[in-house]
């Protein structure tokens, strides 16, 4: 590739009046070596290892992709805050600049680094704005810091740590099941919508009980669960794995790159209608599994569609609560996407956003064939308006991981639990991600090299992987007349039991005690603009726990160390206590007593 006539070959970095030009050959020696030149030695603070593998970092995405992620940050809304803040740190980079350089080191075969995007700069010499990019980057410091004290605070459970796993009534709902599975790949097509829709089938023989259906999350597709319909289908449950046609990993490879006119831009990373055909592929995919269950020779009486228990992941998690009653109110959303702060917007901010292109502002899409919810780090936010999770009406079971950077925790998994009705169990993930619970064997691979979706070894989320298999079936189960004899598995014991040092896993009913007052889950979801001093009040929370946390921790040892090692009584007596008693003659030392 021929680089632009014009292109950078230094950086010009500004703090306030002063100002210092740095070679872009310095920066690439420092990223190759990891030492700091003498013409770097001022910044030699700021230049750690993390620097330098952002510097070395390559983001492996399709051409055909990077244009259209491109296009959103240029021509979208969602990408203006974006835009703005590049701006702010680069004051002299135009969009057209960074549109001329992106497409050209895209083409680049050794792949997309920061180093390669500053040498095909069109400008002699990029400026830096120290002052803010160190303010955005103490944001994003403080961002982690917060993170880590809720994973100190969530990963403490005294009841489960020292209670014992209550005895399992019937079969272990861990253990995979006796049945043999078949798995039968059909495409149903609704001509109304003109959208063909894939699923896989999981039965046996002995198939019987509520039926699953199940949802992937955007840029995935039906084998995402593969492993964990398996196991439900081993225990004698039919389960259907729905493919959506339109958030699929098929259609983000697919994606046209045509310009759009920027006066009539939209998100085509995530269709606005997406929003509301994910619910209706549910909605269609059951209609037809009824005549199934009708017609059918071989599935006839094998698929419950009166009784459905939905599993969704990520944006299948919004798919099945809104399913479950949770009416899509979009008339707060435009003015939340308006007031996102760039150094805090998750994907989570950005998919949702898309759907201000969406004709309606209010849609019911609720189902009752849906009995039951399981939604592992699911897509929330403002979709539903301020009350909307509160119509959720059926059991619901929630998986939230601590460093899912996807869907956030607080906003996206913690605080949509609280507005959840009674009868709901919480699962929290410390240390699990976006994609733990993920089949290892269908996952994208190109997922996982993306910076914020980065993932954990196979052998690291094996154990939460088991333990989801056994608690959504013991909890599918709980609509049943053996409800009694899983019961058991729902106990946090249980959870605590499949607990590692890497990955502690908690299970309750209620967010856990002090937690609930903390202000990241009490504060307005229109108020975005987190300044720096927000972090205060919410750190101090937090650490406040954790502090309280092991002081509570200290007593519970103390009482047991004192329980079974009672300590020995020593007397003592202090010399002004003790009565004075008279000297015996004979005792050395006395003196002979006298008469008065």
């Amino acid at each position: 590739m021929t680089p632009p006539a014009a292109a950078a070959d230094s950086v010009t970095v500004r703090l306030g009046r002063l100002s210092q030009t740095v070679s872009l050959d310095d920066l690439q020696a420092f990223a190759a070596t990891g030492e700091v030149p003498r013409s770097l030695r001022l910044y030699r603070p700021l230049l750690n290892a993390s620097i330098q593998e952002v510097l070395q970092g390559e983001i492996a995405l399709e051409p055909e992709v990077s244009q259209v992620i491109l296009d959103e940050i240029l021509q979208t809304p969602g990408g203006a805050q974006l835009l703005d803040t590049l701006r702010a740190i680069a004051p002299n980079l135009a969009a057209a600049d960074l549109r001329v350089t992106l497409e050209q080191v895209s083409e680049a075969e050794a792949g997309l680094t920061l180093l390669g995007i500053l040498r095909a700069m069109p400008q002699d010499t990029l400026e830096i704005d120290v002052g803010t990019l160190l303010t955005l980057a103490s944001q994003f410091q403080l961002a982690q810091m917060e993170s880590k004290a809720l994973s100190r605070v969530l990963r403490k459970d005294p009841a489960a740590e020292t209670a014992a796993p209550a005895p399992l009534l019937g079969p272990d709902p861990f253990a995979k099941g006796s049945s043999t599975v078949e798995r039968w790949e059909l495409v149903l097509r609704d001509h109304s919508r003109d959208r063909s829709i894939p699923i896989d089938m999981y039965w046996s023989k002995d198939s019987h009980g509520p039926l699953v259906v199940i949802s992937h999350g955007f840029g995935a597709d039906r084998r995402f669960f593969a492993y964990l319909a398996e196991h439900l289908a081993s225990h004698g449950l039919t389960v259907v794995s729905v493919e959506h046609p339109g958030s699929n990993v098929a259609a983000l490879l697919s994606l046209p790159t045509d310009n759009l006119p920027e006066a009539a831009a939209q998100s085509r990373i995530l269709p606005a209608t997406e929003f509301l055909d994910r619910p209706r592929d549910i909605s269609y995919v059951l209609d037809r599994l009824e005549r199934l269950n009708i017609y059918s020779y071989s599935l006839r009486d094998r698929i419950n569609t009166d009784e459905v228990a939905f599993i969704g992941h990520s944006l299948g998690g919004y798919t099945g609560l809104a399913l479950a009653g949770a009416a899509l109110d979009l008339r707060s959303l435009e003015a939340y996407c308006q007031t996102l702060n760039p150094v805090n917007v998750s994907p989570a901010d950005w998919l949702q956003c898309a759907a201000q292109d969406l004709p309606v502002k209010y849609a019911n899409l609720r189902d009752d064939r849906i009995t039951q919810l399981i939604v592992a780090n699911p897509l929330t936010g403002v979709l539903f308006g301020e009350t909307g999770l509160s119509r959720v009406r059926v059991p619901t079971l929630v998986l939230a991981g601590t460093h899912d950077t996807v869907t956030p925790m607080a906003s996206q998994q913690l605080r949509p639990f609280m507005q959840l009705p009674a009868d709901k169990y919480l699962v929290t993930v410390v240390g699990g991600s976006h994609l733990s619970v993920g089949d290892p064997n269908n996952l994208n691979a190109d997922l996982g090299r993306i910076p914020f979706m980065a993932e954990l070894p196979d052998v690291t989320t094996a154990p939460l992987r088991i333990f989801l298999q056994g608690v959504s079936f013991s909890f599918i189960m709980q609509q049943t007349p053996k409800a009694e004899a899983y019961a058991p598995a729902l106990d946090p014991a249980v959870a605590h039991a499949f607990s590692t040092t890497t990955m502690s896993l908690r299970l309750s009913q209620t967010v856990p005690e002090g937690l609930a007052a903390w202000p990241r889950l009490r504060q307005s979801g229109l108020h975005r603009q987190e300044g720096l001093i927000s972090y205060l009040p919410s750190l101090l929370h937090l650490e406040a726990l954790a502090i309280q946390d092991q002081f509570q921790a200290l007593q519970r040892q103390m009482v047991a160390y004192l329980r079974h090692t009672p300590p020995s009584l020593t007397a003592v007596y202090w010399p002004f206590l003790v009565p004075q008693l008279p000297m015996q003659a004979n005792q050395p030392g006395s003196k002979p007593a006298t008469s008065q």
